[in-house]
């Protein structure tokens, strides 16, 4: 990641092995922040990643089947480096959350599950929501990578008071590896809603600014 770049807004994706979860997820998140025209840099790894492999066939077939890249991937051990350098870090597991937070405490403020923030960002946008737009000065407006990130300040600040899921377990994604399609097809369902609900939130704020 270009730490020397405050214009590009960074994502970081974590699952365990970066072969299955992780890569789709960066995949779809990418095809779909750079179909509406938001510019970031989103590139995954895992905590205990299998180094230099591409996604499992299934994975793969997952990215293509909504519309994503699924060629070209080679996994990465996450380092606490990736995480300092990102604006936005999700993950597939609550567990993976607080492996992110060990290895750069700081990272509390805009770590997350991908189902934890689909989950939170819909009430920061809906009308009445005390979030509100960056302000700049009259001379120009907020760029893109601005605007997200206060979007994101008012995320942690306000999910304390958010309701939890139904179920703890709601906010985790199951690991397919080694599993049936069916389990990844699943798998693939929810990181595809997740990320588009992300995808939407992320427009909606770019549009307010």
């Amino acid at each position: 990641m270009n730490v020397q770049s405050p214009a590009i807004f960074k994502v970081l994706v974590v699952c365990t092995g970066n072969i299955c979860r992780s890569p789709v997820a960066e995949r779809l998140l990418h095809a779909q922040l750079e179909a509406a025209g938001i510019p970031a840099l989103i590139v995954s790894a895992g905590t205990q990643s299998m180094v230099g492999y591409g996604m499992t066939p299934e994975a793969a077939q997952l990215a293509q089947r909504y519309g994503a890249e699924q060629s070209g991937h080679r996994s990465q051990q996450l380092t606490e480096q990736h995480i300092a350098d990102s604006d936005l870090v999700l993950t597939a597991t609550r567990d993976h959350r607080s492996a992110v937070v060990s290895l750069h405490p700081r990272a509390s403020r805009y770590t997350y599950t991908l189902n934890q923030l689909a989950r939170l960002l819909p009430a920061v946008l809906e009308p009445g929501a005390q979030y509100q737009q960056l302000e700049t000065d009259e001379t120009r407006r907020p760029d893109t990578a601005e605007t997200l990130r206060a979007l994101l300040a008012e995320v942690s600040t306000t999910r304390g008071y958010s309701p939890p899921p139904a179920h703890p377990d709601d906010d985790d994604i199951e690991d397919p590896y080694r599993q049936s399609v069916d389990v990844y097809a699943r798998v693939g369902d929810v990181l595809n809603a997740s990320v588009t609900t992300i995808t939407s939130a992320f427009v909606a704020a770019v549009g307010r600014s």
